[in-house]
């Protein structure tokens, strides 16, 4: 017996256990442990020495809080965005349209300028029997030069810059009978030259050069000073006594604008009539890029030999000046698309702010369950983050179609630059992230007790 007390005063006998006996899931359910224990050991860690554990929070869990409070209040969210929307939309159609119509003024620049050509012959010397340095057989050897669209000669003088000319021969007092005009002599091919149409009837041919034929061409404003606006019952103008029998009605000229106002005769019938037979300029187009060259090549087909005598007068190089044109016009759009942007971003700003304060309450209760003010802050800029981000996909997208739009009724080519097309939707996340510094800051400095309090 006291063998066995002996034996059993070693039994230890276990605590009685009230309830159901308290297990550890991790131990228990195989398909959880390892679960359990990674998202224990990221929901903790260690704040320095004094190993104080903090609560932190995935960011898939940051971005779950963050869209549902964008879609908790879906109407205010879609006002929002809208002023992101209106901001991007703005930026995208004023960079895109100041693109397209930089290019649009460059590309003219270039037709116009960059091709444009002309040779001044200077007066032949005095002597008797005068030799000029171009012929009017010379404009043959010019177009037959590479990258010569066309080429015109022309003669003038001081002594034809201002002629009394009138549309009828008879006088009625009182009655302006007169207009001073110029009146000069030109090649058959003045109009293409010159980049003009024939607004009525023809121009001046070979046959009436050949027959010496009194015949005139008016400029348009000179027609509508005269009071001519038709050819079709071959109205007359006088010049110095002599009647010249109108067949045209040059309008349009976009070089030598002046003979808007000028009467052009045949040049045998100019040298008759009013000694102009000496070809003083020559006018010629060129291909886009060929002006240098042909600039060098007309002087030698002009006067082969005389050629130094001869005066060029040549397009710059273009590339600066379409640079400074290209320039100007986009950074005049672009600070118009950044005000605009600015605007967008002041409004975020607001209603995030808005929303900070009718959520004081959920900020303190966050603060209260073991929320940090980092996450706090985290919230908040992810959902203006988020608003930014949708307005600049939408503004990329709308002002794109805009842009499209646009050059199509004006008939354009539309440039739109797949760089700005990726960037503005980044330019409107970077536009949320901004506007929602400092309300995400006011919201991660309130106080829990205060918060709940309030």
């Amino acid at each position: 017996m006291r063998a066995r007390l002996r034996a059993g005063a070693r039994v230890l006998e276990p605590a009685a256990q009230v309830g159901p006996p308290i297990t550890d899931p991790s131990t228990t359910d195989p398909f959880t442990s390892d679960r359990h224990t990674a998202h224990r050991g990221r929901a903790r860690r260690r704040d320095g020495a004094r190993g104080i554990e903090r609560p932190w929070m995935d960011y898939r869990d940051l971005w779950t809080e963050a869209l549902a409070g964008v879609l908790a209040r879906p109407m205010r969210s879609a006002l929002t965005t809208l002023g992101t929307v209106l901001g991007i939309t703005t930026l995208v159609i004023t960079i895109g349209v100041s693109a397209t119509a930089g290019n649009q003024i460059v590309g003219r620049f270039d037709a116009l300028t960059a091709t444009s050509v002309t040779v001044v012959v200077p007066p032949p010397p005095p002597s008797a029997n005068p030799v000029p340095l171009v012929d009017w057989s010379g404009v043959d050897a010019v177009r037959r030069l590479a990258g010569v669209d066309s080429v015109a000669a022309i003669a003038d003088s001081q002594a034809t810059a201002a002629v009394q000319v009138r549309a009828n021969d008879v006088v009625g007092p009182g009655d302006v009978t007169g207009q001073t005009m110029a009146v000069l002599a030109a090649s058959p091919t003045l109009p293409a030259a010159v980049r003009g149409t024939m607004t009525a009837g023809r121009f001046i041919d070979d046959g009436n050069i050949a027959r010496h034929d009194r015949v005139a061409v008016l400029g348009d404003q000179a027609a509508r000073l005269l009071g001519i606006s038709s050819i079709k019952d071959s109205p007359a103008v006088f010049l110095k006594g002599q009647s010249y029998t109108v067949i045209g009605i040059l309008g349009g000229a976009e070089r030598e604008q002046q003979l808007a106002t000028a009467v052009i005769l045949p040049p045998t019938t100019a040298e008759d009539q009013l000694g102009l037979g000496t070809v003083t300029r020559v006018l010629i187009n060129t291909a886009l890029g060929a002006a240098k060259q042909v600039a060098h090549q007309a002087p030698i087909a002009l006067a082969p030999g005389s050629e130094d005598a001869l005066g060029v007068t040549a397009p710059p190089d273009p590339t600066k000046a379409r640079k400074g044109v290209q320039g100007d016009v986009n950074g005049l759009f672009l600070v118009l698309g950044l005000v605009s942007l600015v605007v967008g971003a002041i409004g975020i700003a607001n209603v995030t702010l808005v929303t900070v304060m009718e959520r004081i309450g959920e900020i303190g209760l966050r603060r209260a369950l073991g929320a940090s003010r980092r996450q706090i802050a985290g919230q908040f800029l992810l959902e203006s983050t988020t608003v930014g981000l949708l307005g600049g996909v939408i503004g990329a997208v709308l002002g794109m179609v805009v842009v499209v739009a646009v050059s199509g009724i004006s008939e354009w080519t539309p440039v739109l630059d797949v760089r700005l097309a990726l960037g503005a939707p980044v330019a409107g996340a970077l536009v949320g992230l901004l506007a929602g510094l400092y309300p995400s800051l006011r919201a991660s400095r309130m106080e829990p007790v205060d918060a709940l309090r309030s």
